[in-house]
């Protein structure tokens, strides 16, 4: 194989979902096995919420939440905070090496509202539950923690309520047509894709080795971060989006993103079961309402806003990125579409 056949076999080409699915499976497993936490993006989302308070006088170190959650340390000093950067810098990079960029705004105020307002209550939900998607389904399950089953199940309910309030007419923009003679191929500016491949690589080579610098001193941190930069590579390359998986069940009936999510939790689950019987101690969180009510929230929220955190990345540039983040909630980033978004 050519590198011209690797590079777009693999680097720009997206890539199906079930087997990144199962790799970011595998990945998290490894991830909980080498650094003892698990992977999941809103808690520290939300401490970078309350250190972004504190700056302002504000004392959130005394909420009982963030007491919970510990708000000790910055994101470079914390393993989920260097996860996170690997994750933006993984995802960047596999966006710019398909050319796949571009920062534009909503056309529509509607979708403006439907971002706040659906991330609002998706943040909500979300620290009402303690977690999110990706800390359920890849580490709440796979880790047989009861809490994450009431949340996935009440997730799902909560999309297909969601999916049924965005069908209303209120949310139906005006479509302009366009007179046009034939139909137009999409066409890319060479030298544009080829400066934003080199800075592709520029930015996963450095993040790489920021990575392994990192590890000299503290290794566990450097590994977070290059489990990060895998992490972003395959969200970004496979498109996995969770809102989507639910989403797409109750409108179109697809099921293909569901299956390979399904899946995936299964064979991290096996690897998971087996860190357990090495003595690794599981991350078991307590069930109760707060995971059945702030599920349904979420799930209603993240189909309303049209995403959740596994769409922190770039892809194709969709819209740019804001953080939301209150007392009790947070969200991760606004979208101008509530129709391919996850």
């Amino acid at each position: 194989m050519s590198w011209q056949q690797f590079k777009h076999a693999w680097l720009i080409k997206f890539w199906a979902p079930i087997p990144a699915v199962i790799a970011a499976g595998i990945l998290s497993t490894y991830y909980f096995g080498i650094t003892g936490t698990f992977w999941a993006v809103t808690g520290e989302f939300t401490r970078w919420g309350g250190q972004l308070l504190q700056l302002f006088g504000v004392h959130a170190e005394e909420w009982g939440y963030f007491k919970i959650i510990h708000l000790e340390g910055s994101p470079l000093t914390r393993i989920d905070g260097m996860m996170i950067l690997g994750m933006f810098g993984g995802c960047f990079a596999a966006a710019l090496w398909a050319n796949n960029v571009k920062l534009r705004m909503p056309r529509s105020r509607i979708r403006i509202m439907q971002a706040i307002i659906g991330g609002i209550i998706a943040g909500f939900g979300a620290r009402l539950a303690m977690g999110c998607n990706l800390a359920a389904f890849f580490t709440g399950i796979p880790q047989f923690s009861l809490h994450a089953w009431f949340f996935a199940i009440a997730t799902a309910i909560g999309s297909w309520f969601g999916a049924r309030f965005t069908l209303l007419p209120i949310f139906r923009i005006p479509v302009k047509m366009q007179k046009v003679s034939a139909a137009s191929p999409l066409t890319q500016k060479p030298d544009q894709a080829r400066r934003r491949f080199r800075l592709g690589m520029l930015i996963f080579f450095g993040m790489l080795g920021w990575a392994l610098l990192t590890a000299m001193n503290q290794p566990k941190l450097g590994l977070a971060m290059l489990f990060g930069v895998g992490f972003g590579l395959l969200i970004e390359r496979a498109q996995i989006c969770f809102t989507s998986a639910f989403r797409d069940m109750w409108i179109t009936g697809r099921t293909h993103m569901a299956k390979a999510i399904i899946i995936g939790m299964a064979v991290s689950a096996i690897g998971i079961f087996s860190y357990v019987q090495l003595g690794v101690e599981p991350k078991i969180m307590w069930r109760d309402q707060n995971a059945v009510i702030g599920g349904l929230l979420f799930g209603f929220g993240i189909v309303l806003a049209g995403g959740c955190e596994t769409r922190l990345d770039v892809p194709r540039g969709r819209r740019p990125g804001a953080l939301l983040v209150g007392r009790s909630g947070q969200r991760d980033r606004l979208n101008d579409s509530g129709v391919l978004l996850g």
